[in-house]
């Protein structure tokens, strides 16, 4: 913890670069409540941007023929002028596919997505780059550009072989989510699955559990050497749904030193500013501060609260957190500190079983029979 403070100490004594998109407040009414909440919002951001955990952009841009993402685009919810008007610095962009796309097709449609998004950002050089690490994800943000990484993507894009994972991780995949394949259903992770964890580790490809079996959530945080994340989920207390969290897996991710990124919908975490504030204190107490994180599912096909309805709008749920007394250290956890986190622990992780374990060759027909 002592390095990660440091290190938010250090960022937060630099001076937000110079943006020719970003909101100056001049559109705020004078008599807008809040005012002043949402004016530190926004210098608290310029210092610690948003992370975002999950991004459905790479789909939503498949089904149009042009588009402009640095000029601005609105027939989807992201383009480079909200999201630098929202202080977003980073972006997980997720390779998730549509139900229905399994085995080799599914395989083929991650490579297929993996090559539009390097297409889309090497035709946005002025706003998007490219980055792997925490440190290229910083020196991105320093560069005035917003940082891409690339996942989730769903398991199924491994199918059954180590070799494609190592191939994934190859083209840049850095998440994968463990859920809805043989290895990594309701009953939890098979041996196989551990193997999979065991070789992601190695690699560096962080694990994500929103929507996973509470059984595999248990014996991956058992398993993994790195922390793991989820990438949409939120508090099960406040709002019954599969994908949100129930106070023992909050605590669990929270010993584990994981990360819980709240999703910006309705049906999970509430039609308002203050019910996405409400799951965000929930994973905070139950978690901890250094447990939470945020993902706005834009393009990701689902609604989001009043006020919330594009990345711009990050300030605004900023500005709640102050209202409720969140201290500017929390909100910098929050917003990229936790995110850094965790990038850093996966690299260091690799890093040393690396030095400890060859590529696996395990087959699922070996280990599961």
């Amino acid at each position: 913890m002592a390095d990660l403070q440091d290190e938010l100490d250090a960022t937060g004594g630099l001076d937000a670069l110079p943006d020719p998109f970003e909101d100056d407040g001049s559109q705020a009414s004078v008599s807008e409540p809040g005012t002043a909440d949402l004016e530190r919002a926004r210098t608290i951001l310029a210092a610690h941007p948003v992370a975002d955990g999950y991004s459905g952009l790479p789909w939503a841009l498949r089904r149009l023929p042009w588009y402009d993402l640095e000029l601005g685009e609105s027939s989807v919810d992201t383009d480079v002028p909200r999201l630098r008007q929202g202080h977003v610095g980073a972006l997980f962009w997720s390779l998730h596919l549509p139900e229905g796309i399994v085995g080799d097709r599914a395989v083929g449609a991650t490579l297929e997505q993996l090559d539009l998004v390097n297409t889309v950002v090497r035709t946005h050089p002025e706003g998007l780059r490219s980055v792997s690490t925490a440190g290229q994800a910083t020196d991105a943000r320093l560069c005035g550009r917003i940082a891409v990484l690339l996942g989730p993507a769903g398991a199924a894009a491994v199918g059954d072989s180590l070799g494609i994972l190592r191939a994934l991780h190859t083209l840049g995949l850095r998440l994968l989510t463990l859920s809805g394949v043989s290895w990594a259903g309701e009953t939890g992770l098979t041996r196989f699955g551990e193997e999979v964890v065991r070789e992601m580790n190695r690699l560096g490809v962080l694990a994500d559990l929103s929507g996973a079996s509470a059984d595999t959530v248990r014996r991956v945080l058992r398993v993994s050497r790195a922390p793991v994340l989820f990438t949409r989920s939120a508090a099960c207390a406040l709002r019954p749904h599969p994908a949100n969290l129930a106070d023992d897996l909050l605590a669990g991710l929270g010993a584990a030193k994981g990360l819980c990124m709240v999703p910006l919908t309705p049906e999970q975490t509430g039609p308002s500013v203050r019910a996405v504030a409400d799951h965000l204190d929930h994973v905070r107490e139950v978690a901890g501060p250094e447990c939470v994180g945020l993902s706005g599912t834009y393009d990701a096909g689902t609604g989001h609260p009043q006020d919330l309805g594009e990345p711009s709008r990050y300030p605004h749920l900023i500005a709640e957190l102050l209202r409720r007394g969140w201290p500017e250290s929390d909100i910098a956890l929050l917003t990229w500190g936790n995110v850094q986190r965790v990038l850093r622990s996966a690299d260091f992780t690799a890093r040393a079983a690396q030095q400890r374990r060859e590529p696996s060759t395990a087959k699922i027909a070996d280990l599961d029979g």
